[in-house]
Formats: structure tokens, C-alpha cells, sequence
């Protein structure tokens, strides 16, 4: 099921505590968008580049999909999938899973990282440019406007994975330290961005890694690692300083750079609410996964991926997905359910959970339809 939200052309939210609070109308009906962003946002990327065996890690939509079907645009085409001619006039997925902030090493599991999705982007507006310029009127169909790398919205949801990765051969303390060098390279990305006529940056920060399955059957065997939830302690707090330190990083960019709309999205908070109160929400589950081996609490095992069939311990067994993903917040240890991405939109588009480094006013009409995932 995605969420269809038809604009009114005006949103009402909130402009940050740290500004002056003053509403002003803004129309946020964006041509196109660009997004940057690792497997929470990837629709095909990995698939493309590498052979990955599944478009979208869950088991429908993802919360880019929701956002882009708000501004009334369809689905953003995968950057390295252009087998069938896809269009990218309502703009280009460069995100791909297992990308990471930091530039990627010999051991990465995946080497488009942000830097390198940002040189893709580049060229990307470079050859648009030059066949807008050849004058090939079948080519218009399928290619933004000069005038949409401008007006469009560029959107991040990337760096969860600079720290999950690090947690593996660092400690907690490490881990924190490495932070501002990992916000460093993303803030030369996105000024790369902005010099190439970008304005208008929607950022999301890391959600409770913690929290998540996977994590949790890692490092929280000694229960004095966990929190009251049952997540990762180290993890959470790590996800939270990074947080912070992002939310600074926006708005040092928009002192640097006024013409910048920068809006910073507390991803993590409403996610954590979600966990946390999952029940009221319609949920059954808000830790386990929907598609593991193992049963509650986790549902999960490190050692067989969902959809996998392995033989553990002399027993041949099928890491299988739950009867009613609804139910479920989170789909295979790592990710959330099409059900949660649905709801975490809902509250995104709410404004409630953003802060605005220019003044803004939304406001959004929410109905729900079926469209088919393609």
C-alpha cells in the first residue's frame, strides 16, 4: 500500500528554536528530486551495479517512495540502471545499499559511496545538459530540465553505515571520535552539490541502530549492554551524537551559503517512537523481524539472511517471512517493513519532526491508494 498526499501548495510547520520564528508561505510543488542515500533509499542501484538480487531491501516501499509519490512525481529510476531506456525527467536515484559516507576501501561490500554518488550526479547534469542541448526531441520525455537541478530537491539519507561498520572493529568511544571526520566528507559532498546550482537540501539523520535486529544479536549478548528497550545501548548513543553533530553541520551550511534551504529531518525520533509504542501504532512487533529464522524475540540469525534456505546444525531451514508484514516494524534485521516506511512518512510529512533552516509553512492533504510497485 503507498501513500498518496495531494499538496495544497503550502505546507504548516515549525521553524527552528534557533532562528527567528516567523511563518512565511513556501510553494513546495519540486520539479524533480535527487537523492543520495544507502539501502534505506536505494530502489535498484545495487541491483544494477553489482547484481544484488533484489531491488528494494523490504518488502514494498521505502520511505523515497512515499516522498517523491507526495510531490505527485513517480518513482525515481536507479542512476545505474539505464537498461530500457527508464526516464529520470522527474529526477535520478544515485543510492545504492551499503553505501557509506566515508570514501570506500578495498574491504567495502559496496563501492559507491557518497562521494562517488555525487561525481555520478555530476556527470550525470553534464550529459543532460549536452543532450538538451543536441535538440533530440525524443530524449526530452525522459530528461529533467536544465532549470530542475536548481528547483529540485536533493535528498540524503546516508551515513548509518559509517557507523554500523566501524562498531566491528572500534569501540564505542572510537567510534564517536571517527564522526566528524565521516560529517566532514558529507559536507564536502553536498557543497560540491550546491556549487553545481543545487538549493533546496532535505536531510535525513540516522535512525536507532540500536535498535535494530541484526545489532542486537550481535553485541547485545550480555544483557548490561541494553537498554530499557532491548537495544543496543552503544549504538543508539553513538547514532545520537552523530545526530547532533549533523543538525550543527546544517546550520553552519545555511550561514555559509544563505540562498540554501536546508531542512534536517529527526529521523531517529521518530522511528524510536515508533519502537517504542509500536502497539498504538497498529503494530504487533516493533524489534523482531518480519523475514528471519529463530523466533521471538529477534526472529533473527546471523547466520542465514531472509529468504535464505541453509542447513544449520544438521537441520535444512528457510529464513521465511511473517504472515501479515503489517504487523511487523521491522523486515529482515536490518531494515523496516513497507508498513513502517508508510507510517515514518506520515510523520515526516506531519513537519512536526523537521527543523527548517529557512522559514516555511507546510501543510499536506494525506489519503491512501494502491499503485503497483514496479
Amino acid at each position: 500500500m503507498a501513500l498518496k498526499v495531494v499538496f495544497t501548495l503550502q505546507f504548516l510547520a515549525f521553524v527552528s528554536a534557533l532562528l527567528p520564528i516567523t511563518i512565511i508561505p513556501i510553494n513546495l510543488t519540486y520539479p524533480a528530486v535527487f537523492n543520495f542515500g544507502d539501502s534505506n533509499s536505494d530502489t535498484g542501484g545495487i541491483q544494477a551495479g553489482v547484481g544484488f538480487p533484489i531491488k528494494r531491501f523490504c518488502n514494498g516501499y521505502l520511505i523515497i517512495d512515499y516522498l517523491v509519490t507526495a510531490m505527485d512525481l513517480s518513482y525515481l529510476n536507479p542512476y545505474l540502471d539505464s537498461v530500457g531506456a527508464p526516464s529520470f525527467q522527474i529526477g535520478c536515484n544515485f543510492a545504492t545499499g551499503g553505501a557509506t559516507i566515508l570514501p570506500a576501501n578495498a574491504a567495502s561490500r559496496n563501492p559507491f559511496s557518497f562521494g562517488i554518488q555525487v561525481a555520478q550526479f555530476l556527470r550525470f547534469k553534464a550529459r543532460v545538459l549536452e543532450l538538451l542541448a543536441s535538440k533530440d526531441e525524443t530524449l526530452q520525455p525522459v530528461l529533467p530540465f536544465e532549470d530542475y537541478f536548481q528547483q529540485g530537491l536533493y535528498t540524503f539519507d546516508v551515513g548509518q553505515n559509517d557507523l554500523d561498520g566501524a562498531f566491528y572493529s572500534k569501540s564505542e568511544g572510537q567510534v564517536v571520535a571517527s564522526i566528524p571526520a565521516i560529517l566532514t566528507e558529507f559536507e564536502t559532498g553536498i557543497k560540491k552539490l550546491y556549487n553545481q546550482g543545487a538549493r533546496n537540501f532535505w536531510i535525513h539523520n540516522t535512525g536507532p541502530l540500536g535498535c535494530l535486529p541484526r545489532i542486537i544479536a550481535t553485541f547485545g549478548k550480555d544483557p548490561s549492554k541494553l537498554n530499557q528497550l532491548g537495544c543496543v545501548a552503544s549504538h543508539n548513543r553513538a547514532a545520537t551524537a552523530s545526530n547532533e553533530q549533523l543538525h550543527d553541520l546544517c546550520f553552519k551550511f545555511k550561514r555559509s551559503f544563505p540562498e540554501a534551504n536546508v531542512t534536517y529531518i529527526d529521523i531517529f525520533k521518530i522511528k524510536l517512537d515508533l519502537i517504542t509504542n509500536y502497539a498504538q501504532y497498529g503494530f504487533k512487533q516493533g524489534i523482531a523481524a518480519c523475514c528471519g529464522y529463530g523466533g521471538l524475540p529477534l526472529n533473527y540469525d546471523n547466520r542465514i539472511a531472509c529468504g535464505e534456505t541453509k542447513n544449520l546444525n544438521g537441520t535444512v531451514v528457510t529464513a521465511t517471512p511473517c504472515n501479515n508484514t503489517a504487523e511487523y516494524v521491522n523486515w529482515d534485521g536490518n531494515h523496516y517493513t513497507e508498513a513502517a516506511n508508510q507510517y515514518v512518512t506520515s510523520q515526516i510529512l506531519t513537519g512536526n519532526y523537521s527543523d527548517y533552516s529557512n522559514s516555511s509553512n507546510i501543510q499536506c492533504n494525506i489519503s491512501y491508494a494502491n499503485p503497483t510497485l514496479e
